[in-house]
């Protein structure tokens, strides 16, 4: 498979209030998915910006949602390689070229939380799940949908009247919901939400669960 593309960063960019439009004159048709299972889901750690790879786990689910999608015209995704291992399977089945890297979408910064466990969150961070608290230089809501919005709309340029597949995380797909006013629905792996920027709009489209019902089987060898 050929060397992924980085969709270089672009400057700051200063905060987006809710309701922001991103500006952009094509009909983008976008399916932001989130990432397979990787080592750490499996080991119930938060990530963050960690880069953990995927679990066997992942890569199955990964290619199980490939085979029960729809195909596009391109896949993105993330630089964690969590996000983009699982966007080169799907390209790969999809008969697609190498995934576009898009900086701006991976996961949020959580600072200490990263590699804890809700328990070890819960003995080191007393009260602060409870409370809503989150450890200093954790990245807020307007940071994360600011770089989030800058990503999209650059990749939405490249796609112009097209549709594409991107790779990305949970608590990227969560911000940009809650940014489009769209009602919270767990984000599971694979899982993920369409939108459309159209007209300098971004418009959320349904919901998709390409596992709903997929058992995946994996070796005993696997598993060691």
């Amino acid at each position: 498979m050929a060397m992924c593309r980085i969709l270089r960063e672009s400057p700051a960019t200063a905060a987006v209030p809710k309701g922001a439009a991103i500006t952009v004159n094509a009909v983008a048709r976008l399916l932001l998915l989130r990432h397979g299972q990787s080592e750490w889901n499996a080991l119930r750690r938060w990530q963050g910006q960690a880069d953990p790879p995927l679990s066997e786990l992942g890569r199955q689910q990964a290619g199980a949602a490939a085979a029960r999608l729809d195909p596009v015209d391109v896949v993105a995704a993330s630089t964690l390689q969590r996000s983009r291992v699982s966007a080169e399977i799907i390209a790969e089945f999809m008969g697609c070229e190498s995934p576009i890297l898009v900086p701006e979408l991976i996961e949020r910064d959580v600072r200490e939380f990263s590699g804890l466990t809700r328990k070890q969150i819960e003995e080191q961070f007393p009260g602060f799940l409870q409370d809503g608290r989150r450890p200093p230089g954790w990245e807020d809501d307007d940071a994360l949908l600011t770089r989030i919005l800058a990503g999209l709309n650059r990749l939405a340029r490249i796609v112009g009247d097209r549709t594409a597949l991107v790779v990305t995380h949970g608590g990227v797909i969560y911000t940009l919901e809650d940014h489009l006013g769209c009602p919270p629905d767990r984000v599971t792996n694979m899982s993920g939400r369409w939108v459309t920027i159209s007209n300098g709009q971004i418009v959320p489209g349904e919901r998709v669960h390409p596992l709903e019902g997929v058992d995946i089987q994996i070796p005993v060898a696997d598993l060691l």
